[in-house]
């Protein structure tokens, strides 16, 4: 079992939401069950993982308003959406919304595992992803001014003397604080060092960036 996963069921049949709850727990995965989408936003904590299990059909925020709400707010969380009524520009505006995938109700035991172990094992890489891009703002965070300004030359291809000669210093005093953000930056090669840098921030260094240190981008 995924003890941190939860599988959020969003449903306003009550059978419906009572079949999907016995059958999620029998996956020996955790589930929690909504009647509605404004009742799951209204519960909403983004830092919980898992994925979202939702009808498109409900009164009020269908599902696929939900998706939509959840890309406004910037809460990426992986959905299956699951209706009796599909056709093709359902699953495309489902697509579009950021669905992972879309299943015809009723649907195969087997096809709901292998929707919701995709769902869960993006949601796990996504949110790792996202710890290394803030780790890595950190230490961005920690950098000199002066660190900073070696770094982007760096990022710009530009050599320890060509960046001695823009910043009207010593190849020296270059290659000293070259070796400092690398270290601060814990990284063991140049290429590592703009990788990370970039993945962190991918504007980073550019002139038209509000700011070299910025929140980790959503991938």
């Amino acid at each position: 079992m995924d003890n941190d996963s939860t599988i959020f069921i969003v449903d306003d049949d009550p059978a419906v939401r009572a079949g999907l709850t016995a059958l999620v727990r029998s996956m020996r995965l955790h589930a929690e069950a909504y009647e509605s989408a404004q009742a799951f936003l209204d519960a909403l904590d983004s830092a919980r993982s898992g994925c979202i299990l939702v009808d498109v059909r409900m009164p009020g925020i269908s599902g696929l308003d939900l998706l939509e709400r959840l890309n406004q707010i910037d809460v990426p969380m992986p959905a299956i959406v699951m209706s009796a009524y599909g056709d093709v520009p359902m699953v495309v505006r489902a697509m579009k919304s950021g669905a992972m995938n879309f299943l015809e109700k009723p649907c195969r035991d087997q096809d709901l595992w292998e929707a919701i172990q995709e769902a869960l094992k993006w949601d796990r890489e996504h949110r790792q992803q996202l710890s290394i891009q803030a780790k890595v703002l950190h230490r961005l965070e920690r950098l000199s001014e002066g660190e900073h300004a070696v770094l982007r030359l760096l990022i710009d291809g530009n050599s320890n003397k060509a960046i001695a000669q823009q910043l009207e210093l010593s190849v020296r005093t270059i290659e000293v604080r070259r070796s400092k953000l690398m270290k601060k930056m814990r990284a063991e090669s140049l290429a590592e060092l703009i990788r990370l840098t970039l993945s962190a921030n991918p504007t980073y260094g550019r002139a038209d960036a509000e700011t070299d240190i910025a929140a980790p981008r959503t991938i």
